[in-house]
């Protein structure tokens, strides 16, 4: 299950975020998401100890803490996606997909004329794309 997804502009200023629990767990969360993004520079900025080539946008499990696994993704611009979930054994198929159907939405949501590029992302439509994604998340279908 999916408990947090986050977008984070190339200056390390978060975009969105959005926690998906019932619990008051979001200050943990962003915690999370925060830490994660160091991960994210270290890849980036040392691609051969990490692995995956300059042109992979997907950069896969940042790290597994007791309780949660991260992963991340980077676009060309160099924003960050996030995403915390509680399923220790998710498919990396599963979790691509979910990041491309969320960078299709962040696309759409970025390319309204009235979006200020580098301001957070408060768009409804954006945040109703995202809980749908989130919601069919590790489901078979693909779409």
């Amino acid at each position: 299950m999916i408990v947090c997804v986050a977008v984070v502009g190339h200056q390390n200023n978060p975009l969105y975020i959005q926690s998906f629990t019932d619990a008051d767990d979001a200050l943990k969360l962003h915690h999370i998401v925060h830490c994660s993004l160091d991960v994210v520079d270290e890849r980036v900025n040392n691609p051969k100890k990490a692995g995956p080539t300059l042109n992979e946008t997907f950069l896969g499990l940042l790290y597994p803490t007791e309780n949660y696994k991260v992963y991340g993704y980077l676009t060309n611009t160099k924003v960050k996606f996030i995403l915390v979930t509680t399923d220790l054994d998710v498919k990396d198929a599963d979790v691509r997909n979910f990041f491309r159907r969320f960078h299709a939405a962040y696309v759409d949501a970025i390319s309204n004329p009235f979006h200020e590029p580098g301001k957070k992302i408060t768009s409804k439509t954006f945040a109703e794309r995202v809980s749908t994604i989130v919601k069919s998340f590790g489901l078979s279908s693909t779409g």
